[in-house]
């Protein structure tokens, strides 16, 4: 009876420092993976601050045989807030109307790959019900558009205006 009580005494005890080593190494993967999304998020800002998408845009339905309307969106900066929120603050021109706005959106993430996600947001000097899925990658976006019943597709490529050498930076 005593070599059963001391087995299982010392089996517990195998069991505690088996589950404290594997709740250690549990945490380090949590750990590294909250430095990797750190770092990630740090990427998509840089990125995104002073970028400019350059590409196309369709609508539903209007088929009339026109190639994709063109459209240019001047990304002054993007800054991440809290949690999935950022504020991206950005030129947009489209028809008569030219308007730069700071626009709270979230960003989500499927994988490495950061996604803006916006529901029903108002645009000043746009109207309002905007709704947009888009995804970045390897220097490209592509995503969806709604505004009210109106909708389509978008995609294009990331754009950075050019850097002046120093030397004419000093000039």
């Amino acid at each position: 009876m005593s070599f059963l009580k001391k087995s299982s005494t010392a089996v517990c005890v195998l069991l505690l420092s088996l589950g404290s080593g594997i709740a250690a190494d549990s945490a380090q993967p949590k750990d590294e993976a909250a430095k990797q999304q750190e770092m990630l998020e740090q990427k998509f800002e840089q990125q995104m601050t002073g970028a400019t998408l350059v590409g196309h845009f369709t609508v539903d339905g209007n088929t009339n045989g026109k190639p994709p309307r063109e459209e240019r969106y001047e990304i002054a900066s993007a800054k991440k807030l809290a949690g999935n929120q950022w504020l991206l603050t950005a030129r947009i021109k489209y028809g008569d109307n030219d308007v730069s706005v700071p626009m709270p959106l979230n960003v989500f993430w499927a994988g490495d790959t950061p996604v803006i996600s916006l529901t029903n947001l108002t645009i000043p000097g746009l109207g309002n019900a905007f709704t947009s899925r888009v995804m970045f990658f390897e220097g490209r976006y592509a995503g969806t558009w709604q505004h009210g019943k109106v909708g389509g597709n978008l995609w294009g490529r990331i754009e950075y205006a050019e850097k002046k050498p120093e030397s004419d930076q000093e000039k």
